[in-house]
């Protein structure tokens, strides 16, 4: 509870938000702007997680970690340069300076200047209503609740004893890491252990189950396989179930089909997933139902408990991702404002994860097209050894893949350089209801990666164009003069 011995200024407001990250920043944007009084409560950094400790610092480490590779694969070009070493002072410099280029644009000042209230204090609900903090207390006629995540620390014997990395660690660590440890094959940790050793540590990833289990198996094949040429060892079925710390040094026990291997470094990182943050919100005074996964809200992300409230990005317990934050606070601006009808999963939700090469996935998987829809499903690829920009800059691993079904784009999955931007195409596509012959119609500039959505479409018609029906048209068609 806030200590009642301070001073309470008293605020009415038609919208409080509770965190300033992607989402909250977005709603209360929005609502500033079209002239309603907001007041915004961070109890820790503006630009919440993204900002300072995911999205930005991880794909600045990441840029650093492919200079490192492309000094390593000049000479396949015909340059020839020294080989590269990492100055962890610098590279860190490089990751603030990212931080620090974006912060202004998420920042107390900005939104104060934009007419929002920001109380730096930390809140919590004192009535279904009424949002109280160390120094103020709140009326509001909405409540968002766009507190994000934090990472998941699993009830693994010892580790809450061990010195572990998380997100919010690992960029500003003093030392380079000798040996990596990382506990999770998801993106995260898969992409933290392709930039380390790329900058020249040893890495190793623990995962319980299968690798970038979330993604299309054949394109995740690709980019592990990609991580395990460069250097990275992936133990796949593995479960930690111990952790110990002895003289600077990290152990990870862990268990494979009944034996036990010792896994040890100089680091571990732990990256097994996110929970939502509502610790200290005192939901319950508030009348908020929530669960394990988030506040329990409907596909108009209201509370269904308290329909002053709203939970938007990872508070609602859907996918966490800035995007789709970011598109929350969009449907909440729509039908809180303009009293549209907009629904969060009225979109599908495109999902990178950005090793190199990148695995880019957008609505079904053709494993769970084929689940839902049985034999009714097709699929078309087309890959990127037989694009001609892949060719002339020696990156052709990977292939586009389309799942369709009558016409209708279900789903695609992208593995390749580029694969997050060009995935985009897919992703316009299936938000407005084009079908797949629509990814053939228009004018791809030559030459570029992105073609490839084209070709992989083109290539659902090849038979339909080329068949015995279709020469036979032809061939009819010629005698017309």
């Amino acid at each position: 509870m806030p200590d009642r011995k301070l001073p309470i200024t008293d605020y009415k407001a038609d919208l409080v938000v509770i965190g300033a990250g992607s989402g909250g920043l977005s709603a209360a944007a929005g609502a500033a702007m079209f002239g309603l009084k907001v007041v915004l409560y961070e109890k820790h950094e503006m630009g919440g997680d993204c900002l300072n400790y995911g999205c930005v610092p991880s794909k600045a480490l990441l840029s650093a970690a492919k200079a490192a590779q492309s000094a390593r694969d000049a000479g396949k070009f015909g340059v020839n340069v020294a080989a590269p070493t990492t100055d962890w002072t610098g590279v860190k410099a490089h990751v603030r300076h990212a931080i620090d280029t974006i912060a202004p644009v998420d920042s107390q000042e900005r939104f104060e200047g934009l007419g929002v209230t920001v109380i730096r204090e930390a809140a919590s609900f004192a009535d279904p209503d009424t949002i109280i903090s160390a120094t103020t207390r709140t009326r509001a006629r909405r409540i968002v609740v766009a507190t994000g995540s934090t990472a998941f620390i699993p009830p693994i014997e010892g580790l809450a004893d061990a010195p572990y990395l998380t997100n919010e660690t690992l960029f500003s660590m003093p030392d380079f890491p000798e040996h990596l440890v990382i506990l999770g094959g998801g993106p995260i940790g898969m992409e933290m252990a392709q930039a380390f050793t790329r900058l020249g540590a040893k890495t190793t990833v623990i995962e319980m189950g299968r690798a970038l289990g979330k993604s299309d198996p054949a394109h995740a094949a690709v980019a592990i396989g990609a991580l395990r040429d460069e250097g990275v060892t992936l133990l796949e079925g593995h479960k930690a179930v111990r952790v110990s710390s002895d003289g600077g040094r990290i152990k990870v026990h862990a268990e494979h089909k009944g034996d036990t291997k010792v896994i040890e470094g100089s680091h571990l990182l732990v990256a097994v997933g996110r929970r939502a943050m509502l610790d200290g919100l005192d939901l319950e005074a508030g009348k908020v139902e929530f669960d394990r996964k988030g506040v329990v809200v409907g596909n108009n992300l209201r509370s269904r408990s308290n329909s002053r409230v709203w939970a938007l990005g990872d508070a609602a317990g859907r996918e966490q991702f800035t995007h789709v934050a970011g598109w929350h606070a969009s449907v909440f601006a729509r039908r809180a404002f303009f009293k549209q009808g907009t629904e969060a999963d009225s979109l599908p939700i495109p999902a990178v994860t950005y090793t190199s090469p990148e695995v880019a996935q957008v609505g079904l998987t053709e494993a769970e097209a084929r689940e839902k829809h049985g034999d009714d499903v097709a699929t078309s690829c087309f890959p990127f050894h037989e694009n001609d920009r892949a060719i002339a800059e020696g990156k052709t691993l990977g292939e586009a893949k389309l799942v369709i079904r009558k016409g209708a784009i279900l789903g695609a999955s992208i593995v390749g350089e580029g694969a997050g931007d060009i995935l985009q195409l897919v992703s316009v596509a299936m938000s407005n209801g084009l079908k797949v012959k629509d990814l053939t119609n228009f004018i791809s500039p030559y030459p570029t990666r992105a073609e490839i959505v084209k070709r992989a479409a083109s290539a659902h018609f090849t038979e339909a164009l080329t068949g015995k029906s279709a020469r036979r048209l032809v061939g009819l068609l010629q005698r017309i003069p």
